[in-house]
């Protein structure tokens, strides 16, 4: 629990070699520091304090995130408060609420916190974190758990990009023993969270009961695994510039990856292949066998299929030749939204966009007795203007190029029960502005 608030020996702060200075870039002045409050972030913050005692320029600033998982968490955010304010470091205090996708709390807990940090930060700054040596134990044996290949035993790499800035972790050649020795040097308090001494948790399992025997049979267990990690990161960054010109040829420049170029390769050159193009585009890296689903069921899916693989919160899809991955996109397709005020933009539902219209050359206006209406569906033969000839909507849809997946979230503007324009594709004969007619245009806002 927590301790008194430290006070800082001062006297030594200008004689002391500061470990963290190593590992930080010279060049970067502006911090912030993931702080919990145990002994890891405690050690991280206050080796910064007195690293910018000996260096003005250094901004500093700290994040606590309130998970609301233990019934110590207010008073852990009012310790953390009361120590930043004795460091005068400016601290953000983030509650957060866990969302249940089925893969644990320490999984949902680490997504939203990491959610926050990336909200909390501003620019210029960098995030730092205070994962050490015996956490990258940890994590490495964890990936050896799920069987994981080379990315995932290379665990936590120094530095990452995160955000639109960098995630680095200046602590992780560190022992927590080391940690535990200056933190007691200096008189430091901090926070012991209950949950640690939870061997139902994977992690605590295997840092209670697991990597003590090993590490008291190999002292220097800890460095041989970080060894092994940077050695298993090494190859995927070899792999990384190997492949990094085939992937652009194989990707189109809205993201898409040309099945064509994947058909001629080995499964294992394929995989790598798909890795990293999904790697690119900030999807969560599939087991070995997702890998062969994505290739069996969707990319070699019949012709006329529509295939769709879950990744996350992500839909992978083929159209086209081309594997996509899109955002899960909400169900409106039944949906029929009244637009009394057409010349006031309309909020869509489900985050979908704003719609206006306004002074343009397309689309008639509306008659009074006219109701406007938003719809995703139309039935019937249509006729567009441009083109000779009725159609289907879902034939006009095929020849304008627009993905099945976008078909069904696309606004209709309807004039009674007319179809009148589709937002950024087509308009009708029957809604297209006569010469000499004011005219509008239907925009629509992602």
């Amino acid at each position: 629990m927590p301790g008194n608030v430290p006070g800082m020996n001062l006297i030594s702060v200008s004689a002391m070699t500061l470990p963290l200075l190593t590992h930080l870039p010279a060049s970067q002045r502006q911090f912030l520091v993931a702080f919990s409050g145990g002994l890891d972030s405690t050690v991280l913050l206050h080796r910064l304090v007195l690293w910018r005692k000996q260096r003005p320029d250094i901004g500093l600033r700290a994040i606590h995130i309130h998970h609301g998982l233990s019934p110590h968490a207010d008073s852990w955010a009012e310790h953390c408060q009361r120590l930043c304010e004795h460091w005068q470091v400016p601290l953000v205090v983030r509650r957060v609420q866990l969302v249940d996708e089925g893969k644990g709390v320490e999984a949902q807990a680490r997504k939203a916190r990491y959610s926050a940090f990336e909200d909390a930060i501003l620019p210029g700054e960098v995030l730092l974190t205070a994962q050490h040596l015996d956490d990258q134990s940890e994590t490495f044996m964890l990936a050896l758990k799920r069987g994981s290949g080379p990315a995932g035993l290379a665990s936590m790499p120094e530095a990452m990009p995160f955000a639109a800035t960098q995630l680095l972790r200046p602590l992780l050649h560190e022992t927590r023993a080391s940690l535990v020795n200056w933190a007691q040097r200096h008189d430091l308090g901090w926070i012991d969270d209950e949950s640690n001494d939870d061997d139902r948790y994977d992690r605590n399992f295997l840092r209670l009961h697991v990597l003590p025997q090993l590490t008291t049979r190999w002292p220097h267990f800890a460095d041989a695994v970080a060894r092994s990690a940077a050695l298993c990161g090494e190859q995927e960054q070899l792999l990384d510039e190997l492949l990094a010109e085939e992937l652009a040829a194989a990707m189109d420049h809205d993201g898409g990856l040309l099945i064509a170029a994947l058909r001629p390769l080995s499964a294992v050159r394929r995989s790598a292949l798909l890795r990293r193009w999904l790697a690119s585009q900030r999807a969560p890296m599939p087991s070995r066998e997702m890998l062969t689903r994505i290739w069996e069921e969707v990319a070699l899916a019949r012709d006329d299929a529509e295939p769709c693989l879950r990744l996350g919160r992500l839909d992978l899809r083929r159209y086209q030749g081309r594997l996509w991955l899109v955002k899960g996109l909400p169900i409106l397709r039944e949906k029929v939204i009244d637009w009394p005020s057409p010349y006031a933009p309309l909020v869509l539902p489900e985050g979908s966009g704003t719609l206006s219209l306004v002074s343009g050359a397309e689309v008639r206006l509306p008659l009074a007795e006219e109701r406007v209406t938003i719809r995703f569906q139309a039935s019937g033969t249509l006729h567009i203007v441009g083109r000779n000839g009725g159609r289907k909507l879902k034939k006009i849809w095929q020849e304008l190029g627009v993905a099945p997946w976008l078909r069904d979230t696309t606004p209709l503007l309807f004039y009674g029960e007319t179809l009148i324009a589709a937002a950024g594709h087509f308009v009708t004969r029957e809604g297209a502005v006569q010469t000499g007619e004011n005219g509008l245009q239907l925009q629509w806002e992602k």
